[in-house]
C-alpha cells in the first residue's frame, strides 16, 4: 500500500465524513429556514387577502348596497373578494390555499373543519393571540396551517350578518335566514386560514441541501487534485528517487548523483542525511579496497 493510496484514503474518508455531517447539518438549518420563508410568504398573502377585504367593505360594498333589495352581488361580499383574488395569487403559489373558515357562515362552504374550528375557539378565548401555526394531518398528507382571527370591528359587516330582517333580501334568498347571524360587533366570528403542504418546506431543504452537497463535493475534487499534485511534486518524486538512490548505492554503485533540494523540510534533511550517508559509505569502501 504506497504512500499516496494512504494519502488519499484518508483525504477521501475525511472529505466524505466532512461532505455528510455538512450536508445533515445545512439540511436541518435549511429546513428550519424554509420554515420561515414558508411563514413569510403565508403572512404576506393573508395581508393581501385582509387588504382586498378591507377594501371591498369599503368601496365596493356601499356600491352595490342599493341594488341589495334586488340582486345579491357576491363581490360585495369579503370573504368573496378575497378567495377571488387568492386564487390569481395561487396561479404563481399553487401549493397554497386560501380559506375564511366561520362557526357561524353565511355559506355553508365555508363551514370549518374540527381542526379550524379548534384554532377559531383559540382565538375568541384569547382575544390578544393575532396569528397561529399548527401541523396538522388530512389524507391528503400532513400540512402547515397558519392562521389569522377575523373579528368584527367594522359595523358595516353588520349589514348583511345581525340579523334576517336588515339583511339585502337577496342574500336572504340565496342563503335563507338561519346561518349567518347573529354576529356582535368585536366577536371573533372565524379565521383567516391558510395551508400549504409540510412537503413544500421539506423539497426546498433538500434542494438547498443538495446544492451544499455538490457545492461541497465540487470543493473536495479540487482539493483532492491539486493536493495531489503537490505530494506527488513535493513528497512523492523525492522520496522514490531517494528509494531508487539508496537501492544503487545498497549494490555498490556510487556513481549516482547527490541529491539536491533547495528548501528547509523534512525531505531536505532527509536528502541531506542520506547524502552523507552515501559520501561516509564511499569513502569506507575506498578505503577498505586500499
Amino acid at each position: 500500500m504506497g504512500l499516496r493510496f494512504k494519502y488519499n484514503l484518508v483525504l477521501v474518508s475525511a472529505s466524505l465524513l466532512g461532505i455528510v455531517a455538512a450536508a445533515g447539518a445545512s439540511y436541518t438549518l435549511v429546513r428550519e429556514s424554509a420554515l420561515r420563508d414558508v411563514e413569510r410568504e403565508a403572512q404576506l398573502m393573508r395581508a393581501n387577502a385582509t387588504a382586498v377585504r378591507n377594501y371591498t367593505l369599503a368601496h365596493i360594498e356601499p356600491l352595490l348596497t342599493d341594488d341589495g333589495d334586488i340582486l345579491f352581488q357576491p363581490e360585495a361580499v369579503t370573504s368573496f373578494a378575497a378567495r377571488t383574488v387568492f386564487e390569481a395569487v395561487t396561479a404563481e403559489f399553487p401549493q397554497y390555499y386560501y380559506k375564511e373558515a366561520a362557526l357561524n357562515p353565511t355559506n355553508p362552504e365555508d363551514l370549518p373543519t374540527p381542526a379550524e374550528a379548534d384554532i377559531i375557539e383559540q382565538f375568541r378565548e384569547n382575544p390578544g393571540l393575532t396569528q397561529l401555526s399548527a401541523r396538522i394531518e388530512t389524507d391528503a398528507g400532513h400540512l402547515l396551517m397558519m392562521a389569522a382571527p377575523i373579528t368584527i370591528n367594522n359595523p358595516g359587516c353588520l349589514n348583511c350578518h345581525s340579523s334576517p330582517d336588515v339583511a339585502p333580501p337577496a342574500m336572504v334568498d340565496l342563503y335563507g335566514s338561519v346561518n349567518g347571524f347573529g354576529w356582535q360587533l368585536g366577536e371573533t366570528v372565524g379565521a383567516q386560514i391558510i395551508t400549504v403542504p409540510r412537503s413544500l418546506i421539506v423539497e426546498r431543504a433538500k434542494e438547498t441541501a443538495l446544492m451544499v452537497t455538490v457545492a461541497l463535493g465540487a470543493a473536495f475534487t479540487l482539493v483532492f487534485v491539486w493536493t495531489n499534485i503537490l505530494l506527488s511534486r513535493v513528497v512523492i518524486r523525492p522520496v522514490s528517487y531517494l528509494t531508487k538512490m539508496a537501492e544503487r548505492v545498497s549494490m555498490g554503485d556510487f556513481s549516482v548523483p547527490e541529491y539536491s533540494r533547495n528548501s528547509r523540510d523534512e525531505i531536505s534533511s532527509l536528502a541531506q542525511s542520506f547524502n552523507r550517508m552515501r559520501r561516509s559509505l564511499d569513502r569506507a569502501m575506498g578505503m577498505l579496497d586500499e
